[in-house]
Formats: C-alpha cells, sequence, structure tokens
C-alpha cells in the first residue's frame, strides 16, 4: 500500500514484555511510526524473554516477532538531560503507550495529567495488570496471573483435571488488541473534536471480557460452577458432540450437531437413543464415551469424507507441519521475512488485516536498543 491508515501518526511506546508492544505492532502495522523508549544498555526485558531459547542477533525471537517495524530512542527516564527530550518527543507525538506498575509514571512526571499540559491532543494508553485501584493493584500483571485469577483456567481441560491455562499469552495479545481498539476510538474523536484523551485497559479486565459469554451465564444461571466434560471436553458450556476425538490414524474435531444424526451418518446405532437434545448436555459424557470407542474404528480421512458431504461441522487437526504445507494456509500469505540492518533475518507472520485489499506488511525487523536514537534527535531537534 502507498498509504497506510495510520500513516503520518507517531507513537512513543514506553511499554515492556508483551502487552503495550502487542499494540503497538499493530498500531505499527496500520502505519503508524512508532518509536521504543528503551533504558540505554537494558532495553525492553522482553529482549530477554526466550522462547525454547530461541535468540536472534542477540535478542529473544519472542522480542524480534512483537517488535518489528519499529524504532528504538534510547533514554533514561531519571537522567534530567534525556527525560527533558522525551518531554519534547512528547510534544510531537500522537500516542502515548506504558504499561509500567501504577504511579511509576508519575513518580517519573510522565503520568497522564502532567504530561497533557504539553499535549492536549495526546491519546495516552496505558495498560496494568488489574487496574488502578483496589486490592491487587500492586500484583505483578503477568499472563499465567491473570489468567488463574480471572476464573479461565476452570474451562479448559477435562472434569477430572485440576485448572488448565491456555498454552499461549492470551491476556497479554487480548489487552493489546483492547488498548489498540480504546487508541484507535480516540484518535477518531481527535479527528472530530480536537482533544486528546486516556485509554486505560488491565489484564484482567480483558480476560473476563474474553469469557462474556459463559460468565453473563453464570451471572444469569444462579451462580452454578462451570462443569466440564469428563471426556474430550473442549467447552464447559456445550454438550455432546463438541470435542476433538481419537481416530485411527489421528484425530477428528466436531463442533455443534445432532446426536441422532451422527449416529445414522456414522454407523453408531447406540446414538439413536438421544432423540432429547437436553439429554446432549445433562448426558454428554455418556454420548461422548459411545462417541470416542465408535471414531476409533475409523481413519479421519473416513469419517470426514462421510460427514463433510452432509455438512456436520467437522474438521481434521493440524499439527503447524501439516498446516503450513496445506494449499489453505499457502493461499493467505501469512508468513513474511523481516530484517535488521546488519542482515539478522527472522520469518514470521504477518498483520491479519487488510485493507482495501491488500496485505499490510513491511521487511523492517526490530531495531537495536537506540539503534534510531540520533536519528530521531536530528530529525526532532533535541
Amino acid at each position: 500500500m502507498d498509504m497506510k491508515p495510520l500513516d503520518g501518526l507517531v507513537v512513543l511506546d514506553f511499554s515492556q514484555f508483551l502487552a503495550g508492544p502487542a499494540c503497538s505492532l499493530r498500531l505499527a502495522d496500520l502505519g503508524a511510526r512508532v518509536i521504543k523508549i528503551e533504558r540505554p544498555g537494558v532495553g525492553d526485558l522482553c529482549r530477554q524473554l526466550y522462547i525454547s531459547n530461541l535468540e536472534l542477533d542477540g535478542d529473544s525471537t519472542l522480542f524480534h516477532s512483537i517488535n518489528r517495524n519499529k524504532q528504538s530512542f534510547a533514554a533514561d527516564l531519571k537522567n534530567p538531560g534525556d527525560l527533558a527530550r522525551v518531554k519534547h518527543l512528547i510534544t510531537r507525538a500522537d500516542v502515548l503507550i506504558q504499561n509500567f506498575r501504577p504511579g511509576i509514571m508519575e513518580r517519573l512526571g510522565l503520568g497522564y495529567e502532567q504530561v497533557r499540559g504539553l499535549n492536549p491532543r495526546l491519546v495516552y494508553a496505558t495498560v496494568t495488570g488489574y487496574g488502578n485501584e483496589g486490592p491487587w493493584r500492586d500484583k505483578p500483571g503477568q499472563d499465567l496471573l491473570a489468567q488463574s485469577l480471572s476464573g479461565l483456567t476452570w474451562l479448559s481441560g477435562n472434569a477430572d483435571q485440576g485448572p488448565v491455562p491456555i498454552g499461549l499469552a492470551i491476556a497479554d495479545i487480548l489487552a493489546g488488541a483492547h488498548l489498540a481498539q480504546g487508541i484507535l476510538a480516540c484518535l477518531v474523536r481527535r479527528g472530530i473534536k480536537g482533544m486528546g484523551g486516556l485509554v486505560e485497559v488491565s489484564l484482567l479486565e480483558s480476560v473476563l471480557d474474553y469469557q462474556f459469554e459463559v460468565l453473563t451465564t453464570h451471572l444469569n444461571d444462579g451462580g452454578h460452577l462451570p462443569q466440564r466434560s469428563k471426556i474430550n471436553n473442549a467447552h464447559a458450556y456445550l454438550g455432546a458432540p463438541y470435542g476433538i476425538y481419537e481416530t485411527a490414524d489421528g484425530y477428528l474435531a466436531l463442533a455443534m450437531g445432532s446426536v441422532p444424526r451422527l449416529g445414522d451418518l456414522l454407523g453408531c446405532p447406540a446414538l439413536l437413543e438421544y432423540v432429547d437434545s437436553k439429554t446432549w448436555f445433562t448426558q454428554r459424557d455418556e454420548i461422548k464415551a459411545i462417541l470416542a470407542e465408535h471414531l476409533r474404528t475409523g481413519t479421519t480421512e473416513r469419517w470426514l469424507g462421510i460427514l463433510e458431504p452432509a455438512d456436520v461441522w467437522c474438521a481434521d487437526v493440524f499439527t503447524w507441519p501439516r498446516l503450513l504445507a496445506h494449499d489453505a494456509f499457502k493461499v493467505l500469505n501469512m508468513v513474511q521475512h523481516v530484517s535488521r540492518a546488519n542482515g539478522a533475518t527472522l520469518t514470521t507472520t504477518r498483520c491479519p488485516i487488510r485493507i482495501d485489499g491488500a496485505l499490510l506488511t513491511s521487511p523492517v525487523g526490530a531495531p537495536k536498543i537506540g539503534e534510531h536514537t540520533a536519528l530521531i534527535a536530528q530529525e526532532l531537534d533535541l
């Protein structure tokens, strides 16, 4: 694209780890100029947060993947000279993102009320672990902890298991997405009314929102706790056949559907007895046990060949190698290559959004600490 939607916008990103950088990554994908404000010599602590000990050019691949297409400005915020330069940067910025614990930015003189006088049109965005008040205010804002406190871990896994977390940094990524939504909303308002604003999200609130369907059920059904299926649980509030089942040579995912119809299609007479749809929930373990035993007698391909033509919602269960080799993945063009100036190259995913039919990609890799300090200082006369 010649012009991305956020071309011309300047974002100052003081955040570290995942939630804030995930937000600024999406803004960068959409065309904004994102400048990471990093501590000299140390930088974003995510540079040393490794996934499977993978690193590239001295930084973790996690850092590379979530900070591509950004610039880095090194500044010691406790140094008066550096702080003055950062404040001058703030006067030229459209968005400021920070995810320090509550009170830290205020002590540095960079809280919202302190900087809005420098730039009334600034959109100031902050993400915390649990909000700015309450007994959890100062708890560490970490993904697994937020998942655990939110009740989310009681929805995954079978009923005979303990709490099972989602195997991704779901709280961080959701909070980053919500922060980006709030920022974009304030930018639209600024375009209409000329005023900036304060956007606040927390990991806990984002994970609670993620559970809005099932939490709403809990709030309106007398406070009953979610009951996970003992067999192939995939959703604590859905009945049979919902789940993933082992076959003779792999796995088969089954979504919502009629149990007797499945019995008829699959040649499983025992399922024909469950004509009352209420039993698909009240007797789901019994139904799933019958289905699980039956599906193990045939291959995944055999079952798909029966169910897909009948418009039953089902799917094979792919590993990443199988997915990446499939034409359905290849046609999406989801992979891109980003590089640093020294040639260090990372293979990663692209932004999932298309604008006017165009993919949002950029070959620019994650920056070295302070890589663009001199350039930015010269350009903005700092």
